[in-house]
């Protein structure tokens, strides 16, 4: 029998990326300070920590899976915790569709219509390395620090955010990818860190596991580039 193919993700418009000299012009808020403290957000067994729409997140072989067989809207699993400065450190996997997974961080949980887990705020993308802005539904330019392709669609990808001042930078599976800087210094705020279960018209599934955060890191570099 043969299957029938599932719909590509729509095209976005395409964003051009900043050169080096547009990055360097927009400036580095110095980091905030607060207390260093490294712990493990997901228990590897329970959702204890996070808040979501159950309907679509559940737990399975120590990964958190969000997943749904029919069209759903985009939506969150977020931290009960806010975080402004911080480095997360995870693994991430796209089982089913063509579709990305993603972070939010530095927003808030806001509903669209129905759904209650939308968010208003920025998105680190995997796994072809991106950012997107839910404030005002545009993908965000960002400074590609390598060409090199370090990821595939349906294999693990170990994922570093590094979010320091206006700074984010990030790393998939030990190569850093891209830098982004926030330029209105009014949207950088601390919020609950959220993964994704992105809009799709069919059946999906994506994992998260090994979910680690740092708070205010001591160090200021991508601790997993060069392993």
């Amino acid at each position: 029998m043969i299957q029938a193919q599932q719909p590509a993700a729509p095209p976005r418009p395409p964003v051009t990326p900043y050169t080096a000299a547009e990055l360097d012009a927009i400036s580095i808020t110095p980091p905030l300070t607060g207390k260093n403290v490294t712990k493990t957000l997901f228990d590897g067994k329970t959702l204890n920590g996070w808040r979501g729409n159950t309907d679509w997140w559940s737990v399975r072989e120590g990964a958190i899976v969000g997943k749904f067989g029919d069209k759903v809207p985009t939506s969150f699993l977020y931290t009960l915790d806010n975080y402004s400065d911080f480095r997360l450190t995870l693994a991430s996997k796209v089982v089913e569709s063509e579709n990305h997974a993603g972070v939010c961080f530095w927003g808030e949980i806001a509903s669209q219509g129905e759904n209650k887990w939308y968010t208003h705020g920025p998105l680190v993308i995997f796994p072809n390395p991106s950012m997107w802005d839910y404030n005002e539904g545009k993908g965000l330019r960002v400074f590609r620090t390598t060409a090199e392709k370090v990821t595939s669609q349906h294999e693990w990808i170990k994922v570093e955010i590094l979010a320091q001042g206006n700074r984010v930078r990030t790393a998939f599976n030990g190569v850093q990818v891209m830098e982004w800087r926030e330029a209105d210094r009014s949207r950088i705020k601390a919020g609950p860190i959220g993964i994704q279960l992105h809009a799709w018209t069919g059946p999906q599934e994506v994992l998260y596991k090994d979910i680690v955060v740092e708070t205010f890191p001591k160090e200021d570099r991508l601790i997993t580039v060069g392993r």
